[in-house]
């Protein structure tokens, strides 16, 4: 912390009433970022970090920090280390402007600080950007190729200037930070105070199959961009951009593939190839996966730690209260042998339920009954409890997860991704799963729920409604509780005597190295008994008007294929282990080069995946419309037993007219 404090009053010191204006405002924007990022380190350490307000300024946030680190001060060292950060924060508001720096922010923005100088760029947790620029800028990047990392601040001046509105905006180094470091989490402003952080990274961009033949990603099953989604549209708001994952929206719906052949591999391989609705000049194409689904009464036995965050974030009958009514549900799946207990945390850790027969439901219900929202969040201590009670409750043959309800704010104790994800990680290899159910909006972090659940072999979901509930725990409760393949990964290698460009719909958060696909020590996802996976590529054929790319002067794309692969695609190849196993299998899977007329399967998933690209405003559906994707999706809904298709219809239709109103 010296060190830092050394640096940044150099830098005060180096900009001197008659430097140059230009310099000097640099130097101030260096410094005030490094005292930033070094007082909230100081802060971590020495007390518990207090959750900022979106209503408080930054001066009320910087007294509020000072005061509790002054009282947490017993060592002459910190308190040394304190009065140097003391100093330079007032040394700080002697040179900075005098108007529109500290004064009060309802939504955390400066209204009057200009926008496009270094020193707006330079204050993280105060300048902000409208928030279509936040996506735009990353969008932008991918088509084009241009790097945030390589040039962050041209594609920060280029991008448009605060809504006049004073809607919510990004905080502008978190833009570039997210383009640079697409696997990132980006933080969302709230209406009305309030942020939430989600998962994701700028679109796939266009791959060159001569260049780049191979893709590779892991599975993902989760759905909780879907429920994100519709809560947003539900609320009367279009979702943040990077709140939408387009292969969770596509896996939210159950489609006819193929089930697997009995005492075959646990799933089912599927491929199509269909024109593209939005771009005659290209091809679909999509992949299906179908788990198999064992009988009831054939599944093992059952061990559950419902580990639920009473914090008092969790107040409200969107968060406890539908929690609570949503393990209701849930209980009625459980034989009488499986067995429930119950950890909370707030504050500090506890078990309110040891474990329990499911049979016994009167207990196990009025343990629920009795849970009330208070206090701080110590999201490890629980983590550590629930695992403390599942390592006692586990068996030979039985299955053991923790079930993790939450809003996603972990704010005291450790609560970095990496430190958590190493102690789940852990855990996983001794035969413990991890799930892990969103509730709430506002203050939702959905980027630590999608690590936790990743990390943990589990699914992620989102609760918005108690028919939500339904369909997560009691519709698709096999799938979610029963794995049958786990580091499920696709590769596709791409034919470029047949395919000029591709490019991969989704999956941003779940990319890997094409050298991980043979290295059966990278985690990838995870397949319950019954799940789907579907995944969609948007190729352009060889010599199509649609391509992107100018050919090769040098080289010829179709001298890289032999004459007995022309009529191929693309190869498919799958790894993945069985439960509990080391070593990985593989299926491989050739994809033929003819086209069918889009079926209705195939035409409901685009029309979804339309849908998510729609709402991230991706520049590769050209003139693609709201009615168009509207169209497809009522003209393909077919079998809907449950009802959710037209839902998303309805949901489409809606985001449409909101898209009009702004």
């Amino acid at each position: 912390m010296t060190d830092e404090i050394d640096r940044l009053t150099k830098a005060l010191k180096s900009d001197l009433p008659n430097a140059d204006p230009a310099r000097k405002t640099e130097n101030i924007a260096a410094a005030m970022n490094a005292f930033d990022e070094e007082f909230a380190h100081g802060i971590q350490e020495i007390a518990p970090p207090v959750r900022p307000t979106s209503e408080r300024g930054f001066l009320a946030r910087f007294l509020d920090g000072g005061e509790r680190m002054l009282n947490a001060m017993t060592s002459r060292a910190r308190l040394a280390a304190t009065t140097g950060l003391v100093t330079a924060g007032l040394a700080m508001l002697l040179v900075l402007p005098q108007e529109g720096v500290f004064g009060p922010t309802r939504d955390d923005t400066l209204p009057e600080l200009a926008a496009d100088t270094p020193v707006a760029r330079a204050i993280d947790r105060e300048q902000v950007l409208d928030p279509a620029a936040d996506m735009a800028l990353t969008e932008r990047a991918s088509p084009a190729g241009l790097s945030l990392a390589d040039a962050p601040e041209a594609a920060l001046e280029a991008s448009p200037a605060p809504m006049a509105d004073g809607a919510p905006r990004l905080a502008a180094r978190t833009v570039a930070k997210q383009a640079a470091h697409p696997s990132q989490e980006v933080a969302s402003p709230r209406p009305g105070g309030g942020t939430e952080t989600f998962a994701n990274g700028a679109p796939n961009s266009l791959k060159i199959a001569a260049e780049e033949p191979v893709s590779t990603f892991s599975v993902d099953v989760d759905t909780a961009a879907w429920s994100v989604v519709r809560s947003s549209l539900m609320a009367g708001q279009l979702p943040p951009r990077y709140a939408v994952r387009v292969e969770e929206m596509v896996n939210y719906f159950p489609y006819d593939y193929p089930a697997p052949e009995p005492g075959g591999a646990p799933f089912a391989v599927s491929t199509t190839v269909s024109p593209t609705p939005w771009n005659p000049d290209t091809q679909l194409l999509q992949i299906g996966l179908q788990g198999t689904l064992p009988a009831i009464e054939d599944r093992p036995a059952l061990n559950l730690v419902f580990l639920i965050d009473t914090s008092g974030s969790m107040q409200g009958p969107d968060r406890l209260g539908l929690l609570t009514q949503s393990f209701r549900l849930m209980l009625g799946q459980l034989r009488p042998e499986d067995r429930v207990a119950i950890v909370t945390y707030a504050g500090s850790a506890g078990e309110v339920l040891p474990p329990t027969p499911a049979g016994d439901r009167g207990t196990i219900l009025a343990a629920l009954d009795r849970l009330q929202a208070g206090g701080s969040t110590a999201g490890q201590a629980g983590l550590d409890q629930a695992y403390s009670v599942a390592e006692g409750m586990a068996g030979d043959g039985a299955v053991t997860r923790v079930i993790l309800a939450t809003d996603g704010d972990f704010n005291v104790g450790p609560s970095e991704p990496d430190a958590l994800k190493a102690d789940i990680a852990r855990k996983r290899e001794g035969g413990i799963y991890l799930s892990v159910l969103g509730f709430g909006r506002g203050n939702l972090n959905d980027a630590l729920m999608q690590v936790l659940a990743q990390t943990g072999n589990g699914q992620a979901a989102y609760i918005d409604t108690l028919a939500e509930a339904q369909k997560v725990l009691v519709d698709q409760l096999t799938g979610t509780l029963f794995p049958i393949a786990q580091d499920v990964k696709i590769q596709v290698e791409f034919n470029p005597a047949v395919v000029a460009e591709y490019r991969l719909i989704g999956y941003e958060t779940r990319a890997l190295a094409r050298e991980d696909f043979n290295n059966d020590r990278v985690d990838a996802g995870e397949i319950g008994a019954g799940h789907q996976v579907t995944a969609l590529y948007e190729v352009t054929p060889l010599g199509s008007p649609a391509m992107l790319s100018d050919p090769l002067r040098y080289g010829s794309s179709a001298s890289l294929a032999g004459d007995d692969t022309s009529d191929e695609l693309a190869f498919l190849r799958l790894r993945y282990k069985l439960p509990g196993a080391d070593a990985s299998r593989l299926i491989e899977h050739p994809v033929p080069a003819t086209a069918i007329a889009s079926a209705s399967e195939t035409a409901f998933a685009t029309a979804i995946a339309g849908f998510g690209q729609l709402l991230r405003q991706s520049p590769y559906l050209g003139n693609w419309s709201w009615d168009e994707a509207i169209a497809l999706a009522e003209a393909n809904r077919g079998a809907d037993t449950y009802g959710y298709r037209a839902e998303a219809v309805q949901l489409m239709r809606l985001a449409r007219s909101l898209g009009q109103a702004q």
